[in-house]
């Protein structure tokens, strides 16, 4: 079996993949575009950024990964796989085992990927070591319009000083079995509120905006917070905006209904444990012996699109 990394000479299967992708990066691909589009292969010629993209050509038909990791970040994140009509193809596990590896020369303890549930890359995912650990939802309000309530008013650009309440807002909502995998906020990127309970992780291209919410159960008039969050984004420039809702934040999604946002099919968030070297040379697993990680029982659920 030959696994390697992409170079120019595979130009043309990249162009023969263009519309046959999986993504499962969702933010990225919304922020970003394509992965294998003229702005996603220009990605790969910075040598400051951590992404990598492989080829198998052992079976009948190449197989294309690419996986990719942001510098002080904990975990990696698969982004995409190709051709999308080869999801059942043996040689599949291996290629996802190769890009996994590359995480680890990272220094990253985890490789996430986000899967649509009723995917059928599901089998081969499992036989790589991932395993489901949250679902997810990506909601369209870009439709959204300014109201006069004044009760959602007042969102700002997060600052140093408000990390240390972000951080807490985060051990507060997301259970603690999953914060090895999903760490506390370090970066001073995103929108506060005012009321201290609610956070909005922002993530920005030239194709759209990405906010990842993080609101207290306790706060109120949440649909008021969410319209004003949405339509007072600055520098917006026409773009579309989404709102990425983990399944520990469920509870906002009959807000966002009652709203008119639309929302895109549910995926599963998926989890592949990496290992790492103890100063004495054996080998330790990234995540503490106490916290394990079980795969929820996943059930679908029909969507208007």
């Amino acid at each position: 079996m030959t696994i390697r990394s992409l170079d120019l000479l595979d130009i043309p299967t990249i162009a023969r993949y263009r519309n046959d992708v999986l993504t499962l990066d969702s933010a990225r691909a919304l922020t970003r575009g394509h992965p294998l589009g003229a702005m996603g292969l220009l990605a790969y010629i910075n040598p400051a950024r951590h992404l990598y993209a492989a080829i198998d050509n052992s079976g009948e038909s190449a197989l294309l990964g690419g996986i990719i990791h942001t510098r002080g970040d904990t975990f990696a994140k698969l982004l995409y796989l190709a051709p999308s009509s080869q999801l059942n193809d043996p040689q599949l596990p291996a290629l996802i085992e190769h890009l996994s590896g590359q995480a680890g020369e990272w220094q990253a303890f985890h490789v996430i990927a986000e899967v649509d549930e009723t995917s059928e890359v599901f089998p081969a995912l499992r036989m790589a070591g991932f395993s489901v650990y949250a679902w997810q939802r990506v909601w369209d309000v870009s439709q959204l319009e300014k109201t006069e309530t004044g009760h959602g008013g007042g969102w700002r650009r997060l600052q140093s000083i408000d990390l240390p309440a972000v951080q807490s807002l985060h051990y507060q909502i997301v259970p603690q079995l999953l914060h090895p995998i999903e760490p506390a906020p370090n970066r001073v990127v995103g929108f506060v509120h005012p009321s201290a309970k609610c956070f909005a992780n922002v993530s920005a291209g030239m194709y759209g905006i990405v906010l990842t919410p993080l609101i207290h159960p306790e706060e109120e008039n949440v649909s008021d917070k969410i319209n004003s969050l949405v339509t007072n984004l600055l520098d917006r420039r026409g773009r579309p905006v989404y709102l990425n809702v983990r399944s520990y934040q469920a509870w906002l999604e009959p807000a966002l209904e009652d709203l008119g946002a639309k929302a895109t099919a549910r995926q599963a968030v998926m989890v592949k444990h990496l290992a790492r070297l103890a100063k004495n040379g054996q080998a330790a697993l990234a995540v503490h012996p106490n916290v394990g990680v079980q795969p929820s029982n996943m059930s679908r659920m029909d969507v208007d699109e």
